[in-house]
């Protein structure tokens, strides 16, 4: 055998087919194969985690970077180093809140410019649907974007305005057209209103499960008739799930997935004043989190993923009426998840298939997404058992904001590789995909 450039053992390394004691070989940037855990492997670096897991890097795919024009919010070099901290190698960076929004080639090129040289970590694209730039979406796909993204509500943000039914229609045919992938952040406008005051439960009032259900139902029907592929983002209602699962099961190519805080958070815990919770579509009841994990478990809701939207401090106040809606978790998803999910009786390898596998099937990154032979040694070393206490100061994220600060989680990274290299404070990271067309390093 040519001699390997590293060897990761460990007795838990979890793969596509289960849980297993194995010795993954690397050679380059590639997994070139899996070994008994006591294989004798000639490799330039041999490392034996024995009763740590070795997980594969975890794929966010719903992230907003905000870089450039709001890079006080977020920005490519600290969200990649939360990302990577967090056991996260592959992100793909959401069209808005960046200025200008990746709504056309030239805007695209403005925010490639500006993550350049950044990057800690793997990074692609969505595009951005709006009104009238349907002429905008088949160069945007050529160009390398992963697919593109539309609201179906205000967005929060007046330069990426949502579509109309008729709209939606319009960009799902045209995307259909060169076989793309529509995600939707899909509330309905007609069932919002605004809070009728500054607490928790009026703002949850003002966004009932009953506009995502609806939102749900216009999109699958739009797709069903088209053809076209869809993605529901951040399902937070409980209420979706029949809709969703009746459109799978007729065919519909439509998949969702869930967020972190929809798992682990609750309506009944938030403090009252605490705007760090304020998410939207928001945190639901602890009844309506079980039903979540209910549809996760039965494949109704495929991925979990971030939406990692943070914002200064000063935006999240002064009440649950006017503060920004937005979640930091970037850095934190994956030991929520463990938290909660292994309480539940889940195991490592459901979580690595609902945050890697699933949402590097549902994007079609290549090469990304599990411990197997051809795939980039994008790999994670991590303590199921260990504490982890939250202080949000000490986060990567740039803003200290998180409604995790304060707890416990359970599980700690402990290395993160992307292909085959510790992250390792210097930009390794690379523009995606390299295989529709070449975006270089960054």
């Amino acid at each position: 055998m040519t001699q390997l450039d590293l060897v990761i053992r460990s007795r838990r390394t979890v793969t596509p087919e289960g849980e297993r004691a194995a010795a993954v070989g690397v050679r380059g940037e590639k997994i070139t194969g899996l070994y008994a855990y006591d294989a004798p492997l000639g490799a330039a670096e041999d490392i034996d985690l024995r009763d740590l897991a070795l997980l594969p890097g975890l794929v966010d795919t719903h992230v907003h970077v905000n870089e450039p024009g709001r890079t006080h919010w977020e920005g490519f070099d600290s969200a990649t180093r939360a990302a990577a901290a967090g056991g996260v190698t592959t992100i793909l960076d959401m069209p808005l809140n960046s200025l200008p929004p990746t709504v056309t080639v030239e805007a695209f090129e403005t925010k490639l410019k500006a993550a350049r040289g950044q990057c800690h970590v793997d990074v692609g694209f969505w595009g951005g649907a709006v009104p009238g730039n349907v002429k905008d979406l088949a160069p945007l796909r050529e160009r390398g974007v992963y697919g593109f993204k539309c609201f179906m509500s205000p967005s929060g943000v007046d330069e990426f305005p949502p579509l109309e039914t008729a709209e939606l229609r319009l960009a799902l045919e045209e995307i259909a057209g060169f076989g793309g992938l529509m995600v939707v952040h899909a509330e309905d406008p007609g069932l919002l209103r605004e809070p009728d005051g500054p607490t928790y439960q009026e703002f949850l009032e003002s966004r009932p499960g009953a506009s995502e259900r609806r939102a749900v139902q216009r999109v699958v029907d739009l797709a069903g008739e088209i053809g076209a592929r869809v993605h529901i983002l951040h399902v937070s209602s409980a209420d979706c799930l029949e809709v969703l699962e009746a459109a799978q099961a007729g065919g519909v190519a439509v998949t969702a997935e869930t967020c972190p805080h929809y798992l682990t958070l609750a309506a009944e815990q938030v403090p009252e004043g605490e705007t760090a919770y304020k998410c939207c579509p928001p945190i639901r009841s602890e009844a309506n989190r079980d039903l979540l994990w209910d549809g996760l478990a039965r494949g109704v809701l495929s991925c979990v993923v971030s939406d990692h939207s943070p914002s200064p401090a000063d935006l999240k106040v002064p009440d649950f009426a006017a503060a920004w809606g937005g979640i930091a978790s970037l850095q934190l998803g994956l030991a929520a998840i463990w938290t909660e999910a292994s309480r539940r009786g889940y195991g490592l390898g459901d979580v690595a298939r609902w945050m890697s596998a699933n949402p590097a099937a549902m994007a079609e990154i290549s090469g990304k997404g599990g411990i197997k032979p051809g795939n980039d040694a994008d790999l994670v070393a991590f303590d199921p058992a260990a504490d982890h206490p939250v202080d949000a100061a000490r986060l990567h994220h740039k803003n200290p904001v998180t409604p995790y600060h304060g707890r416990v989680l359970k599980g700690a990274v402990l290395t993160t590789w992307l292909r085959g290299r510790p992250v390792d404070g210097i930009p390794h990271g690379r523009f995606l995909p390299g295989d529709r067309q070449t975006l270089g390093e960054t």
